[in-house]
């Protein structure tokens, strides 16, 4: 018997899919995240395409982003980006709403806390 991906363990493309909006729609609309915010473009469409495509493979699931990119390198696209402490854990309260908002079980939330506080923090690249 083998053991479900994150991927499965939330719900699949449709699960995945409503966390990314999840986290886009938070960030858009948080106080708590408006250094974050304001790294991005007024519509959030493409980028929250981006990362639905790249947790996708990240958890478990297809390799969109891999597929279209040919690369699951998140140094290269965040360098133009101040990322510190404060951005790397605004970000983490955002998908931290957003896996709530969707329903994720309390195992899902905990299963994924350490790896996403890693991909977070693998891209601050300022003091």
């Amino acid at each position: 018997m083998s053991e479900k991906t994150p991927y499965e363990l939330l719900g699949g493309e449709p699960a995945v899919r409503e966390l990314c909006k999840a986290f886009y729609g938070y960030m858009d609309r948080s106080e708590d995240a408006h250094e974050l915010r304001d790294m991005h473009k007024e519509d959030l469409s493409a980028i929250e395409q981006k990362l639905f495509e790249y947790l996708s493979g990240w958890l478990g699931g297809p390799s969109l982003y891999y597929e279209r990119t040919g690369t699951v390198c998140l140094s290269d696209a965040h360098k133009p980006y101040p990322i510190g402490a404060k951005e790397r854990d605004q970000w983490l309260l955002c998908m931290d709403h957003a896996l709530g908002e969707i329903g994720a079980s309390d195992d899902v939330r905990a299963m994924l806390k350490e790896p996403f506080f890693h991909i977070a923090d693998f891209v601050t690249n300022k003091a």
